[in-house]
């Protein structure tokens, strides 16, 4: 079987940053797909589920309601692993990217209202969230991505 593109990238070397993880052709456009690595894998203890799934609900809705970008946002997500999410996105040049990431990261951080999606109808598992966790995580990696640039977006070989 061959091995996937995101298992070539050394996860011992690997640091928390923003970087651009691959591009895919879908007919005339290009599917991004952006590595929001929030901790060092393999050498910092990993989010709870409960924050990553709360920087999911804000993520996605703060994308999905961004004017300039909704149409173009296909998917914002956790990774498995728990040390960042997915954002996969159409047509958008890594500085925008760069740019819209930081905004929802600042957004994530000072959030104050009600959990978009927090009901038994809208959310397989409702009851676990931690915003307080979130609102710390995405700040903490604000912090860390805000001087961030597009040079520094490509992995380490």
């Amino acid at each position: 079987m061959e091995k996937i593109a995101s298992f070539t990238i050394d996860h011992i070397k690997l640091l928390p940053g923003l970087y651009v993880s691959r591009k895919d052709h879908v007919g005339s456009e290009v599917i991004t797909t952006f590595d929001i690595r929030m901790t060092k894998p393999n050498g910092e203890p990993v989010m709870n589920t409960a924050e990553v799934h709360t920087i999911e609900h804000l993520g996605a809705t703060f994308l999905r309601n961004d004017e300039n970008w909704k149409d173009r946002t296909v998917y914002f997500g956790p990774m498995g692993c728990r040390t960042g999410c997915y954002f996969l996105v159409r047509n958008m040049e890594p500085q925008q990217a760069l740019d819209l990431i930081k905004s929802v990261l600042k957004q994530i951080g000072e959030y104050s209202g009600p959990l978009p999606g927090n009901t038994a109808p809208e959310c397989g598992n409702y009851l676990e969230h931690d915003l307080e966790g979130a609102k710390k995580e995405a700040s903490e990696f604000y912090d860390l991505v805000r001087h961030w640039t597009v040079e520094k977006m490509r992995y380490e070989k």
